[in-house]
């Protein structure tokens, strides 16, 4: 089956309460941002962009040996928000699903990426989206129109409120690890203790 779907890896963020990129911790000695645009390409991805900012250089270097695409944004210190829309603008011809997702969540793993593409499929909406309790949020599969929304997000809520919003059709999946993601040094003692991230 020919690859219809993109993806996008934000990985622009500055990693502020961490004290240290998240985007370069590895798993089993691989950067997460490798490991999210690897799994990204694992998908069938028919185009990977990896949104960068902090640390761009960095970042975009750990990830030269795939083909992605590096884009840039440069005001990534004012939220998600930004990354979001850089994402839609080079998607506005992008006329299927788009899948999206950050690499400060070690525990992914390309299954519940394909379970999320597999249920946007079903979705009336074509949308579907990681469960967090009552709420919903990335990794998410969106259709063009929720992507397009993203042209209009500010700070650093990216996609979370349309996602989330009552009527939108988006179809939960459960991945409870993936609610572990990496924001303090107490993120990345937990991690480190189930395996999910390489001692630092």
């Amino acid at each position: 089956m020919t690859a219809t779907h993109a993806a996008v890896v934000l990985a622009a963020g500055g990693s502020t309460r961490l004290g240290r990129p998240k985007q370069l911790l590895t798993r089993d000695g691989e950067a997460l941002v490798h490991r999210a645009a690897r799994l990204a390409l694992a998908s069938d991805a028919s185009r990977v962009l990896v949104i960068v900012g902090a640390l761009a250089d960095d970042v975009a270097a750990a990830v030269s040996d795939l083909p992605v695409e590096c884009l840039v944004n440069a005001t990534w210190n004012e939220g998600l928000a930004g990354s979001m829309r850089i994402a839609a603008d080079a998607l506005a011809a992008h006329d299927h699903a788009t899948l999206l997702l950050t690499c400060d969540q070690p525990a992914l793993d390309v299954a519940h990426l394909q379970a999320l593409l597999a249920a946007s499929r079903r979705a009336p909406s074509g949308s579907a989206a990681t469960r967090f309790g009552d709420r919903v949020g990335v990794p998410a599969v969106v259709a063009p129109s929720l992507l397009r929304a993203a042209l209009a997000v500010q700070g650093d809520r990216g996609l979370r409120d349309v996602l989330n919003v009552t009527g939108a059709g988006v179809v939960a999946c459960d991945a409870p690890e993936l609610a572990h993601d990496i924001d303090t040094p107490d993120d990345i003692a937990a991690a480190i203790a189930k395996g999910w991230l390489d001692p630092v």
